[in-house]
């Protein structure tokens, strides 16, 4: 459609632009850009605390110059951060800038890193790039480890063995850090004494170091039992004394009220391995009552396992029960028990023996001073509510009143506390006064008649009350003044006092009544001044009455009054000196150095006379000094308050005169120091005495007082020592704490201290002597526990075996002795006095049953005349046997054969002996020996076993047959003493004949299997003897009884089940003896009677195979290939052989698509991939192996088997300092390690190695090292069934990298570590590509960017077209009525003279009733209709757009109005054809525009003066530069023009003549100069030569003008279609009219203009076209010959001529391959135009040709796609050619195999009538109707030109219109079935073609 059309203009238009400006923008961009490949940043790497000044970048190779007299670039430095970084922009050199500071990359400046951009401004086009410039900071050594703390703390158990770590606090961030980065950075710590390599350092010179405290503990292992508290060590000892613990409970309590019961001390064991770590290994404690005393107190009291506290089960009543003894047992619960045992002694209490106890530790009250007597004391400021005592007794319930006796221990006469009630109240007694006290400190004591609490400390605070009323020192005060007295002068100072705090306290003063206004008085100060403005009289007198009050709220508020006399004088009265004070006080401190300055009383005289001071009164010692002169009042004495606490001073100041003195008061009150210890009244005892065991028992009283005041004369006691034992109350009291044990100690020296109250107090010390009473409170004790007394059996009676010992520490004691158990009394005495046990009868030691025969039994000691339960012990008597039973041999004579030969150590007999004694003992154990006394040589040659009483041959024997020896064999037993017994043994020497001889001393049977059953038969054995039944035996070898033998055949077999996997082989000795032996059941082992049997047990297969694992985990990477490995199985089974040899095969589930996913290596279990895993990351596979033994046919086992698809983004690299090699050969073991630190993690996970190689490192990781590995690993969790995230992986490892190391240490080597865990290369280099966008993919942004906004006119247009195409609609509407039917052209005549012109056609109706450009519009779009592509996509095909002019078709149509058709045309016109090298969408050229005024019968040109450089060389040249060279690609416009003779810029008005034989001579002569030859190769032309190349190029610089070349190869169509030239080489030079190439890889169109459709091509001629039109050389042209395009030519039509019947269908046409050249233009300064050569004589046809359309084809299928006719304003494009409009032939050549290939896949059917019904027409014939019948005359049409107008052979030249010189011959021979065919296979390859964008 013409809309479409339009639009690919127009997109074609934006496309140029693009690219224009691309290249453009390319052409001068490249001064900025980097001279480098590779990344577009730069980066660099600096040491940190680099020295200022150091090159960064010595050049940053940008394109350009920054220096010199013409720079092309501006170097400048951006985002230059702290300006870190100079620029030389002239050298492109980076430096370091770190004046005045340093590069530090750790903490605090944190320099990791340095970007800068460095800005190139293009001063060229103005462009700015920015250049990234990234220093990276390495870091140095420079900082040593610092620990997070000083020191560090482990413990280690005592019994852990060598090699267990101890420590581990180093771990993680609590260890030491380094601030330094990577191997600076990681830390290693050694032992002081090795303090090599303390960290990474490469450099060992550069390693820094920093050490640490750690203390480690020994802990105790568990090697020491319980030990009960407290522990009192035996002096030079580690053991404990014996303990003691006492309670007490009152009789007849229930245990409700008593459990749980108090022990004093609590009970308690601790282990003494104090710290057995961990914790959970530490024993517990079980607690337990051994025994004691009575022995019924299971019966009262238990104790708890666990917390050993004592319970009471029933009351205990104190009649009968007066005290329990009890051995408790503390022993661990580990199984290792340890005991320890302490005592526990409970005393039975009576009533009211329970101390009384107040509910709080301490009380605080508060009283009003003006409280009256019987007031309350509060618990609060408020003085709300009472302070309440509460004291209660365990004696007595809590609700009820325990009526006890409280009692103070001090200010009993100013407080009281009430008597009954379980609360108390303290009460008043007296008033009190906060002046004189105001704090009450003393305690309360709670008494129940028996026990007395501890006190409790009372604490009352006496709060003000308004209780003083301030006063006056005087009532009445005399003061003169004088009238020279100005307003303001003082008068008198008044001063009152008040002894209350507070607002109480504070005075405020007033006049009330005399002042008469004349005086005023300071409210605060109380100072009286004359007032403002006042003048006194003389003789006046005053009386002011002066009120003193205090600040106490009104209705409690107090005041005093004072009346002041106050008399005027005249001035010449003499005045004494006034003091500024009448009273004065101050307080001085006792500790105030001799002359210290107290005070200033200096007075005042209005005379100014002399004023002497001094001290009238008050200081009798002369304890003040006061200065005469000066009325400085100091300190003369030292002070001591304890003497004299106060001064009142009565100071003068007199003037000389005797009326001249006044006085003074000072009152000085002296404060304490605390300078007196507490003196203890010398007038007490200081011994005392007290009961034992006896609780708060009253010792004695002491007292102390001191000297000081306050609270540094306040006075506390305590104890100096034995505070656990004794205590002492507030008032001096000394009473016991617990019961004092005489027999422990008898006598204390107690030391109390008094102390004052002082915050340094002071104290002083008394010693008090207590001697402890005894009572009778202890049982005998004995001195052990238990006797233990070994006593022989049989012993008489009488016989005294054991004394025993018992001890009473109480004083004047009688131990008695008696045997407790009476079952033992008739068989010991016990004497009562000495202890002295004895038998009563003798004893037995058989008649016992156990086996060790023992009498245990109770013995007592008690105090005659004591009370207590007497001693216990317990007393063992083991009974001794005494071997009352010699051994018996069970025969007198014993009986043995053996061989005369017989070896050492072969049996003969066996003798036994049995001993009576009990079984067990010694004296029952029998033993053997042989006699040598009796018989020596017997002896000497045979022996008896001692334990098993075997005979045996002592040495080899060499004796005689039928020889008997007599052997002596003697039984003794191990008894005492030792008895025995004697036994004969007679041997007989049996006769070499009589003992059976095997037949082979070594028997192999065959292998048997070890799945026989019982009985299978083994092997047979034979032996043979002289006339003697043989008997058969296992002699040894058969301990598992795993064969049995027949005594009588011989036969082995087997008697029990074998397992080859257990054993392998058997080795027996079997023995052959004759009957007669065996029945007198004698055996006769020699070497012929004994023979070896070895059994082999042969495997079975009765194992299955096992796998190894259970589970494997494996991964394998998403790029793996097809076979790669990714794990290996194994499977191992206890048989062997075959039976051990596996195969392996994979049970998979099914997989997508039918794969199979992994296979399994038969024989080796080594799995592999069977399939690609691209894309498949996250995925899982989960399956079987099998493992069958026997090579598959056996048994079978399974494991299962899980794969996990991975890649790069799941691996961590580990880094180490060890060759691959190394790492390779010790894998397994180092997985495993990892495995273990992955599953502390994850359970269960699976560490798997990807790959084993070379460490890579630097840039990009290109560089390798051999000498480090890098191992490439991921982790699969089989939780999840894939691999763990990869940083998670590496926290895992990293966060136990030391561990790892330390681990990896056995296999790694001495020095071998792992350096670092990294991230894969891969993804590095992913995430570096991410981070930066490079400059050139920016570029092509912006370029895309471009396209498509010169993209967006191409979419207006579609928009603004879309009513055109409905106006166009409308149009072919009309046109359908207009066109008539096609019909048959008619057989062309022969030629005649011009005769009346014929009727029209019906084909040319068309053209006069539309015109040409009409005509051609429709054929335009009926090729759309038939399928013609776009133009983008033709060119994808090959296919040629060739736009005509409106001009061109006007011409034409022009010519055909004129009714004439001319061979020839006037030599004033030409055809000017114009080349031009926009895009073939363009329709707008600025050079032409179209002349409106038509002159001649052709639409004219005029050329656009102000453009017309566009035609000149060098701007040609600029332009294909700018655009890269395009061959293949032209567009031309065909136009008939006018040459003047004369170069001149406006259109001809004239013709020119053009001579032929002038054409031809130059054309001769242009192609002398040709160096180049084109040989014609297989029907195809080719350029050869480099020299051509080479010359062009040379020439194009020469002379800056644009060559444009072509070279393109035409292939014969076929043997019989070729082309005939009568010259081998041939050149044609600047065509007149070339159609252009669109596509690069199409083949040429060939545009020519002859007479005929026959050629006559003559030798090249140059067409070098220097006309008057340019003044410049035209560029040479290079016609560019295609192929498969459709070739248009413009012929001209005869004025009245029929169209001639159709002739025979004409060959093909034919066209011969040519090559076109041009040679270079002529130099500028030949200034004449170049003139045409004379035109060829072309013959013509005879029958002249029918009218045809102007640019109509001669032999193509189809028109090509025709552009709209332009608008009269519409510009035609660029460069032009010259021709003289002659007809127009336009030729496609095609190669014949192509043309036979499409001719016989295309369809027969005929373009027009039969065209495909079911084709839908496209663009603008889808509005017409009767389309068919417009095919038909176009295909009519297209017959009636080849029937009249065949192609002829040119023979010779002739001369016509001028035209085109080619050197081709052209025959034409094309048949209409062929034209419909090509069309249809055009429409074939177009028909999906879209006519819209």
């Amino acid at each position: 459609m013409l809309q479409q059309f339009y639009l690919w203009k127009w997109l074609a238009s934006g496309i140029i632009l693009g690219s224009l400006f691309a290249i453009c923008f390319g052409q001068y961009d490249d001064d900025c850009k980097l001279a480098r490949g590779g990344l577009p940043a730069t980066i660099v790497a600096i040491d940190e605390e680099s020295r200022n000044g150091t090159i960064l970048v010595d050049n940053m190779l940008i394109k350009g110059t920054a220096g010199g007299p013409d720079p092309t670039i501006e170097l400048s430095l951006k985002d230059n951060v702290d300006y870190w970084v100079l620029l030389d922009p002239i050298k492109q050199m980076l430096f370091l800038n770190s004046t005045g500071r340093v590069l530090d990359r750790d903490p605090p400046m944190n320099i990791h890193s340095i970007v800068v951009q460095v800005q190139c401004v293009n001063k060229k086009v103005g462009t700015v790039i920015y250049h990234e410039v990234r220093i990276v900071v390495r870091d140095r050594n420079d900082n040593s480890p610092t620990f997070k703390h000083e020191s560090y703390y482990a413990t280690v158990n005592e019994l852990t063995p060598v090699g267990t770590t101890i420590f581990t606090g180093f771990a993680g961030d609590n260890g030491a850090t380094d601030i330094d980065d990577g191997p600076n950075g990681q830390i290693e710590y050694v032992i002081q004494y090795n303090p090599d390599d303390p960290d990474r350092a490469q450099n060992l010179n550069e390693r820094r170091t920093t050490t640490t405290t750690l203390t480690v503990d020994v802990l105790d292992g568990d090697d020491l039992g319980p030990m009960f508290l407290p522990c009192v060590l035996v002096p030079n000892t580690r053991d404990c004394r014996p303990l003691t613990y006492q309670a007490a409970i009152p009789e007849l309590r229930t245990p409700e009220e008593l459990n749980p019961i108090i022990v004093t001390p609590p009970i308690q064991a601790i282990d003494q391995d104090r710290n057995i770590q961990p914790p959970s290994d530490r024993p517990g404690i079980l607690y337990s009552i051994l025994v004691g005393t009575p022995e019924d107190y299971p019966r009262f009291f238990h104790m708890h396992p666990r917390t050993a506290e004592l319970s009471l089960l029933e009351p205990v009543n104190r009649d009968f029960y007066q005290k329990f003894d009890l051995v408790i047992k503390a022993a661990q619960d580990n199984g290792h028990p340890l005991p320890a045992f302490a005592s526990l002694h409970i005393e039975i209490l009576d009533e009211n023996n329970q101390s009384p106890y107040f509910t709080m530790p301490s009380y605080q009250g508060y009283i009003l001073e003006s409280a009256p007597v019987g007031a309350t004391i509060s618990d609060s400021l408020n003085l709300t509510s009472p302070l309440r005592i509460v004291a209660l007794d365990k004696d007595i319930e809590d609700t009820k009143d325990p009526e006890l006796h409280l009692f103070l221990n001090d200010y009993t006469s100013v407080f009281t506390v009430t008597q009954t009630g379980i609360t108390r109240f303290l009460t008043l007694l007296q008033p009190v006064d906060r002046e004189e006290q105001d704090t009450y400190t003393f305690s309360i004591t709670a008494f129940d008649g028996v026990q007395e609490s501890r006190p409790v400390v009372v604490n009352i605070r006496v709060m003000d009350a308004n209780d003083n009323t301030p006063t006056f020192p005087e009532i009445s005060y005399n003061v003169y003044v004088y009238t020279d007295m100005s307003p303001g002068d003082s008068v008198i100072q008044l001063t009152a006092v008040d002894a209350d705090e507070g607002s109480n306290g504070e005075i405020t003063y007033e006049i009330l009544v005399g002042a008469q206004g004349d005086f005023i008085i300071n409210k605060t100060t109380g100072l009286i001044t004359i007032a403002p403005g006042v003048e006194l009289i003389v003789g006046r007198t005053y009386a002011l009455t002066v009120q003193a009050a205090d600040n106490a709220p009104p209705a409690e508020r107090r005041h005093s009054i004072c009346t002041v006399y106050i008399e005027v004088l005249p001035p010449n009265n003499q005045s004494p000196p006034r003091f500024p004070q009448l009273m004065y006080s101050l307080e001085v401190s006792e500790a105030m150095r001799i002359g210290a300055v107290l005070l200033n009383l200096q007075a005042t005289d209005r005379e100014g006379d002399p004023i002497t001071y001094a001290i009238e009164n008050g200081d009798p010692q002369r304890v003040f000094n006061l200065s005469e002169t000066t009325g400085i009042l100091t300190l003369g004495k030292a002070l001591d308050r304890e003497s004299t606490d106060r001064y009142i001073l009565i100071v003068t100041a007199s003037d000389g005169r005797p009326d001249g003195t006044s006085t003074a008061t000072v009152n000085v009150v002296v404060t304490d120091v605390n300078d007196n210890d507490p003196v203890f009244d010398p007038y007490l005892p200081r011994n005392f005495s007290v009961v034992e065991e006896e609780a708060n028992a009253f010792v004695g009283q002491v007292r102390a007082t001191d000297a000081d005041a306050g609270i540094n004369g306040q006075v506390h006691y305590s104890l100096g020592n034995f505070n656990n034992l004794f205590r002492i109350t507030s008032n001096g009291s000394i009473y016991t704490s617990v019961k004092l044990n005489r027999e422990v100690r008898d006598y204390y020296e107690l030391v109390v201290v008094a102390t004052d109250g002082a915050v340094h107090p002071r104290y002083s010390t008394l010693t008090l002597a207590i001697r402890v009473l005894d009572i009778d409170d202890n049982s005998p004790v004995f001195t052990n526990s238990t006797y233990t007394v070994v006593v022989e059996e049989n012993l008489p009676a009488g016989t005294t075996f054991l004394q025993i010992e018992a001890k009473d520490v109480d004083l004047g004691a009688n131990v008695s002795y008696r045997i407790r158990s009476p079952e033992v009394k008739h068989l010991f005495a016990l004497h009562p006095f000495t202890g002295v046990l004895s038998l009563l009868r003798s004893l037995d030691y058989e008649s016992f049953p156990d086996q060790e025969a023992s009498i245990t039994f109770l013995v007592e000691a008690f105090d005659i005349y004591g009370t207590m339960p007497p001693g216990i012990a317990t007393v063992t008597v083991i009974v001794k046997d005494m071997n009352d039973y010699p051994p018996v041999f069970s025969k007198r004579i014993y009986k043995g054969m053996v061989a005369p030969d017989a070896v050492k150590g072969t049996p003969i007999t066996f003798v036994y002996a049995e001993d009576a004694d009990p079984p067990g003992l010694p004296a029952s154990r029998v033993r053997y020996r042989v006699d040598d006394v009796q018989f020596p040589y017997p002896a000497s040659i045979f022996d008896v076993e001692e334990d098993s009483g075997r005979v045996i041959t002592r040495v080899n024997l060499n004796e005689e047959p039928t020889t008997i020896f007599k052997l002596v064999v003697v039984a003794f037993d191990d008894g005492e003493p030792v008895m025995s017994s004697s036994a004969t043994v007679k041997i007989l020497v049996l006769h070499p004949g009589e003992i059976p001889r095997f037949t082979q001393e070594e028997y192999r049977p065959p292998p048997v299997s070890e799945l026989a059953t019982r009985g299978t038969m083994v092997g047979v054995i034979s032996a043979a003897a002289i006339n003697q039944s043989i008997v058969y035996s296992i002699v040894s070898g058969n301990e598992e009884d795993k064969f049995a033998i027949n005594n009588i055949t011989g036969v082995i077999y087997v008697n029990a089940p074998l397992d080859y996997e257990t054993r392998t082989s058997y080795v027996l000795r079997v023995q052959a003896d004759s009957l007669e032996v065996v029945l007198a059941n004698l055996r006769v082992p020699s070497k012929s009677n004994t023979a070896k049997v070895y059994i082999e047990i042969q495997d079975e297969n009765d194992h299955p195979p096992v796998f190894q694992k259970k589970f494997y985990i494996g991964g394998v990477s998403e790029d793996a290939r097809m076979f790669a490995s990714v794990l290996k199985v194994k499977a191992t089974d206890k048989d062997t052989g075959n039976y051990s040899a596996m195969a392996y095969r994979l049970i998979i589930p099914p997989i997508k698509e039918g794969k199979e996913g992994f296979v399994v290596e038969t024989y080796t279990g080594l799995i592999k991939t069977a399939m690609l895993f691209h894309n498949m990351r996250r995925f899982y596979f989960k399956f079987q192996v099998i493992a069958t033994d026997d090579y598959g046919k056996g048994l079978s086992g399974k494991a299962d088997v899980l794969v996990s698809v991975v890649n790069q983004l799941d691996m961590q690299v580990i880094v180490s300092n060890v060759p691959p090699t190394l790492v390779e050969k010790k894998i397994e073991d180092l997985t495993e390690i990892l495995d273990r630190y992955v599953q502390e993690q994850i359970p269960g996970a699976k560490v798997v190695v990807e790959s084993i190689g070379a460490r890579r490192h630097g840039d990009a990781f290109s560089l390798e090292d051999y000498t480090k590995c890098d191992l490439t690993v991921y982790a699969i969790d089989p939780q999840t069934n894939r691999a763990i995230d990869r940083n998670e992986l590496f926290k895992f490892l990293d966060g136990k990298l030391l561990d790892i190391n330390k681990d990896f240490q056995p296999y790694y080597g001495e020095g071998g570590r792992i350096l670092e865990i990294r991230t894969p290369e891969a993804v590095t280099s992913i995430k570096k590509r991410g981070e930066s966008l490079g400059y050139t993919e920016g570029a092509l942004l912006a370029l895309a960017f471009i396209i498509i906004l010169c993209c967006i006119p191409a979419i207006l247009v579609v928009l603004v077209s879309y009513r055109q195409r409905q106006a166009e609609c409308t149009k072919t509407a009309r046109l359908q009525s207009a066109l008539p039917a096609a019909k048959p052209a008619a057989p062309a005549p022969a030629p005649v003279a011009a005769p009346p012109p014929p009727p029209a056609p019906p084909g040319v109706h068309l053209y006069e009733e539309l015109g040409d450009s009409t005509i051609l519009f429709l054929l335009y779009h009926f090729q759309q209709s038939r399928g013609n592509k776009s133009v983008p996509e033709d060119r994808k095909h090959q296919h040629v757009v060739m736009p005509f002019s409106s001009n061109t078709i006007e011409a034409h149509k022009q010519a055909y109005v004129d009714g004439s058709l001319k061979n020839t045309q006037p030599k004033s016109a030409r055809k000017f054809t114009l080349v031009s090298d926009e895009d073939a969408l363009s329709i707008h050229n600025t050079l032409y525009k179209e002349n409106i005024d038509q002159r001649s019968t052709n639409l004219d040109f005029s050329l656009r003066a102000d453009s017309v450089g566009s035609f000149l060389p060098k701007t040609q040249a600029k332009n294909e530069l700018l655009r890269g060279p395009r061959e293949k690609i032209r567009r031309m416009w065909n136009q008939t023009i006018c040459f003047p003779r004369r170069p001149m810029w406006e259109l001809p008005n004239r013709p020119e003549t053009i001579d032929l034989e002038q054409w031809q001579s130059s054309r001769q002569k242009a192609e002398n100069e040709i160096t180049g030859t084109f040989p014609n190769k297989r029907g195809s032309s080719n350029v050869t030569a480099k020299d051509t190349r080479l010359r062009e190029k040379e020439e194009i610089r020469q002379s800056e003008s644009l060559t444009i070349e072509g070279r393109e190869q035409l292939k014969s169509p076929s043997s019989d279609s070729s082309f005939s030239s009568p010259w081998s080489h041939s050149s044609l030079s600047t065509l007149p009219t070339v159609s252009r190439a669109v596509e690069l890889k199409s083949e040429p169109n060939v545009t020519i203009s002859p007479a005929d459709c026959s050629l006559d091509l003559s030798p090249s001629i140059p067409c070098i076209l220097n006309s008057p039109l340019c003044k410049r050389e035209t560029p040479t042209c290079m016609l560019t010959v295609e192929t498969k395009r459709n070739i248009f030519e413009n012929l001209p039509h005869p004025a009245h001529i029929s169209p001639p019947p159709p002739p025979p269908p004409p060959p093909p046409l034919v066209l011969t391959p040519f090559a076109l050249s041009c040679p270079p233009p002529s130099p500028p300064s030949s200034p004449p135009p170049l003139p045409f050569p004379p035109l060829l004589p072309l013959p013509i046809s005879p029958s002249p040709p029918p009218p045809l359309p102007a640019s109509l084809p001669s032999l193509p299928p189809r028109p090509p796609p025709l552009p709209s006719p332009l608008p009269p304003s519409t510009s035609v494009p660029s460069t032009a050619s010259v021709c003289i409009p002659a007809v127009k032939c336009t030729v496609s050549v095609t190669p014949a195999e192509e043309m036979k290939s499409s001719v016989t896949q295309l369809s027969t059917s005929r373009t027009g009538c039969n065209a495909d019904p079911q084709r839908e027409p496209k663009g603008i014939l889808k509005h017409v109707k009767n389309l068919a019948q417009l095919e038909k005359s176009v295909a009519n049409m297209y017959s009636h030109i080849e029937k009249n107008y065949p192609p002829t052979h040119i023979s010779k030249r002739q001369t016509g219109c001028p035209t085109e010189i080619t050197n081709m011959e052209m025959t034409s021979e094309q048949n209409q079935e062929n034209l419909h065919n090509i069309v249809e296979e055009i429409e074939k390859q177009s028909h999906s073609q879209s006519t819209s964008l």
